[in-house]
């Protein structure tokens, strides 16, 4: 079993999880950078954690294919250890519910949500053997308040934050803390298509956040200072109060 000490960061070729990969190796982890399809993009995350003098690694699978998640799981577990998971893996597909056709509703729902068991549960079960682990979870301020044309979304990662506290009341006991993170408007490609100098004026600190932000909220997270929080949420979100 385990030759590192591993964290598995899903959605983590670029964005915030790519900041959350760069960020984990920093503090000493092996990160394994969960990705579906774009491999360039990966393949940048990994060179800019060896550039760092990081310890990374790839590992491409689907987390809405639960046998290719499932086997993908499988083979890390059993070489790794695997300390902190942080689920990052999101889609948007935006439309107004009476417009929106059911692929738009599922594909939302499957990435954002249904992925929390598929990845969850075998690493949870390594973790609760083990006495030991760190689960986060990227949820949204959108989970919290609701957005317009973000139905699928907002029922997605409100879905995750209300997953997130249920777990953590299964895991307490055996020192496997679970947390979500709701970030606001963060400078990614998330928010393509969106006016971002309005955005910044509806924030009280007048700015985007960055996904080093998020990052940094990630690594106290995963920290021995913070072996006394679990089942919390924790927005990053400069000031947007709900």
């Amino acid at each position: 079993m385990a030759e590192k000490h591993a964290a598995l960061i899903t959605g983590g070729s670029r964005g915030i999880g790519r900041a959350i990969a760069l960020r984990l190796a920093k503090d000493g982890y092996h990160a394994i950078i969960n990705f579906r399809v774009n491999t360039a993009e990966a393949q940048r995350t990994l060179q800019l954690i060896v550039n760092d003098g990081g310890s990374a690694e790839l590992s491409q699978f689907d987390v809405v294919d639960r046998k290719a998640a499932a086997t993908a799981l499988e083979g890390l577990l059993a070489r790794y250890t695997v300390e902190v998971l942080v689920l990052c893996a999101g889609i948007r597909r935006d439309e107004a519910l009476v417009f929106m056709n059911e692929d738009q509703w599922d594909s939302v729902l499957d990435t954002n949500l249904s992925s929390f068991y598929t990845v969850v549960k075998p690493v949870v079960q390594q973790m609760l053997l083990n006495r030991n682990g760190r689960i986060i979870a990227i949820s949204s301020t959108s989970g919290e308040s609701g957005v317009q044309g973000q139905v699928n979304y907002c029922a997605a990662k409100a879905g995750i934050i209300g997953a997130m506290k249920a777990l953590a009341l299964e895991c307490a006991k055996r020192n496997v803390l679970v947390n979500a993170i709701t970030p606001g408007f963060i400078e990614t490609e998330m928010l393509s298509g969106m006016d971002r100098k309005a955005l910044a004026q509806t924030i009280p600190l007048k700015r985007l956040g960055t996904p080093e932000e998020v990052a940094a909220t990630v690594s106290f997270l995963a920290s021995s200072g913070a072996g006394y929080i679990t089942g919390q949420v924790i927005r990053v979100n400069g000031g947007i109060y709900l």
